[in-house]
């Protein structure tokens, strides 16, 4: 299928979703969350594709926010719909079962931040900006933004970046713990498919367990999510790549794991 908004490819086990209006920053707009709702939903099945790297088109911004075009005359209702639409993509992507990795190429802004701290990494070029402008136009973030921003930062530093609308440096993003690593810009392409190389060599199964575990543990006491994690150590145990990872370590040569959820 192609696509208007966005530009799909795979490349061995990688999937990559670029997002593909530069000539407004990349800006959301219903088109590219039903865009990338389909992609998402193929993507998220037993099949080849091990990691996902999102990224935007041309050399300005990963995603600059919503189309505010489009979203000046909704009616509430609307504005509703349109949030929720952007909320329920964002679940899906967060729960896939892979690892999902945000090359931030330049300005990730309100939804383009949004988009960024659901998935599992944040890898940025060194000219990256962030922030949830949302305030400076009347509105609030409506895609997660107040709610994931605080989980990760904390919550004084959710409420004075979400009520200021400033923009942080991608060095800043990093300090308060939103971005996982910093690079410069001409290198930022090459080390995001360093490491998605390296995720894609694990197995599927314990990658998909670390990823459940974390999340669905994150928000309940420590017996219960270590109870969680128990659940799904032993479920690894029956896996061929669990078996497979061992065997090799014992003959003393590199696990080969098959990448299925089985």
């Amino acid at each position: 299928m192609s696509y208007k908004t966005i530009i799909y490819e795979e490349k061995d086990n990688i999937a990559i979703i670029r997002f593909n209006r530069p000539q407004v920053l990349n800006a959301i707009n219903p088109t590219v969350l039903e865009e990338m709702k389909d992609v998402i939903e193929k993507i998220d099945s037993d099949g080849p594709i091990r990691v996902l790297i999102l990224t935007g088109e041309g050399d300005k911004a990963f995603v600059a926010g919503a189309d505010i075009s489009t979203m000046k005359d909704y009616t509430p209702l609307e504005g509703k719909v349109f949030s929720r639409q952007g909320q329920e993509l964002l679940f899906k992507l967060e729960s896939l079962s892979i690892p999902v990795i945000a090359c931030v190429n330049g300005f990730a802004l309100g939804g383009g931040m949004e988009i960024a701290m659901s998935c599992d990494f944040i890898y940025a070029a060194d000219t990256a900006t962030f922030g949830q402008p949302e305030i400076n136009l009347g509105i609030i973030p409506g895609f997660g933004g107040t709610q994931r921003l605080s989980r990760l930062v904390g919550k004084s530093i959710a409420k004075e970046l979400c009520m200021t609308g400033i923009m942080i440096s991608a060095q800043e993003a990093k300090d308060i713990g939103l971005v996982n690593k910093i690079f410069p810009k001409e290198k930022l392409w090459e080390e995001t498919i360093k490491m998605a190389d390296v995720l894609a060599s694990k197995g599927k199964v314990s990658i998909r367990a670390v990823k459940e575990s974390i999340e669905r543990g994150y928000d309940q006491d420590l017996r219960t999510g270590c109870y969680m994690e128990s659940d799904a150590f032993g479920i690894c145990m029956a896996s061929e790549d669990a078996q497979e990872g061992m065997r090799a370590f014992l003959e003393k040569r590199k696990a080969c794991f098959k990448g299925k959820l089985m």
